[in-house]
């Protein structure tokens, strides 16, 4: 229902307009002789605004009438003679509402033959209307179908959003699921070949990854984080593999200040650096370099992790095609932004280059770190 101011304004509207347009014919059919006393134009306007008021107060039942008994139930031939019904109903009540308000501003029943009897003029008069009356029940009720139509729709849109956004998060759950055992697996597999070689730094292994796992939880729900927790997690990790691989890998991490605050898929780097070191660090005897570099460049924010490996040889592509943590993120990345992300794999002069490339959104403000820090 339109709100109540909305419904006087338009009925005064239309009692002005019907009132001008029956004093200018009453002039024209009186050849020039024109009614113009006061009384009679407020009894005209009177006239005219109980014309148009009856139908506004019908409004609400013949709209209750419409949402119950609708032309798609199904019963339409039912259907469609109950409104029949409502709208000589609709007529009936209009007409004898017109006739008692002229009855009350014309008591001397000037509007009426001498002649005629009630109940021919009531005929007449129902029979002269009956048209208009049946053409505004059928509108208010096509309104009314149209506007519950449009709700209609506008709440599947609603509900088809909603259970599509339930799916990604549900598939991210999945994903996020998929790569904690996943990275859990490789920690402890590398731990379990320092027990008997290196008991202390299995043990350091041990305690850092307690550490890791504690961060792991207590973000456990979150999808997104910004830069800088993605940034800390990452050090936790790397201090793991530090203790695995001693002087023989060394890591540099270069983050622009801007992109800090910015909103990052949660261990989103972590399986990029697990396979930089693995295929780019893990085979050579001499040690490697892993650089992670990030910044922002306009609206977008990008993120790249480089080793000095041996590069996109045929072991490391199909290791990168099947590997889990990759596959993962790739998925994810879907997940979050469909199209809008980028995944390159690069092979540069001595070692491999993996950027992912995101839509920059900014979170809470991120404390300022440092440009440039080494790990070691």
């Amino acid at each position: 229902m339109p709100p109540a101011r909305w419904i006087v304004g338009v009925i005064a509207l239309l009692a002005v307009s019907s009132t001008l347009q029956a004093w200018r014919l009453d002039a024209l059919m009186s050849k020039g002789y024109q009614p113009m006393g006061g009384t009679y134009l407020a009894k005209l306007f009177v006239l005219n605004l109980a014309y148009w008021t009856v139908p506004a107060l019908c409004l609400p039942t013949i709209v209750m009438i419409a949402r119950r008994f609708r032309f798609d139930s199904g019963q339409k031939l039912a259907t469609f003679a109950i409104h029949l019904m409502a709208a000589v109903a609709f007529a009936l009540v209009r007409q004898c509402a017109m006739i008692s308000v002229r009855v009350l501003l014309w008591p001397n029943l000037t509007f009426k033959l001498p002649e005629t009897t009630w109940t021919v003029y009531f005929q007449r008069q129902l029979l002269n209307d009956l048209d208009w009356c049946l053409m505004v029940y059928a509108s208010i009720v096509g309104v009314s179908h149209a506007v519950a139509y449009f709700h209609e729709s506008q709440q599947r849109k609603v509900n088809q959003a909603t259970l599509e956004t339930r799916l990604v998060e549900a598939r991210l759950e999945t994903l996020q699921a998929e790569l904690h055992p996943h990275f859990l697996f490789n920690t402890l597999h590398a731990i379990s070949t320092l027990v008997h070689r290196d008991p202390e730094s299995a043990d350091r292994m041990i305690s850092r990854l307690s550490d890791l796992l504690r961060i792991t939880f207590d973000r456990s729900g979150e999808a997104r984080v910004s830069l800088k927790e993605e940034i800390e997690f990452l050090q936790k990790y790397l201090e793991i593999e530090q203790t695995r691989f001693q002087d023989r890998l060394t890591v540099r991490v270069e983050i622009d200040p801007e992109a800090l605050d910015g909103e990052v898929p949660r261990m989103i780097l972590q399986p990029l650096v697990e396979n930089a070191i693995k295929h780019g660090v893990g085979n050579r005897t001499d040690g490697g370099h892993v650089q992670i570099t990030a910044g922002r460049d306009g609206d977008r924010l990008w993120m790249q992790v480089r080793d000095n490996g041996g590069g996109l040889q045929g072991g490391t592509v199909r290791a990168l095609n099947k590997g889990v943590g990759l596959s993962n993120t790739r998925a994810r990345l879907d997940c979050l932004y469909g199209g809008r992300h980028q995944l390159v794999f690069t092979d540069q002069r001595g070692g491999l280059a993996v950027r992912v490339e995101i839509p920059y959104t900014r979170v809470a403000a991120a404390s300022t770190v440092a440009a440039a820090f080494r790990v070691a």
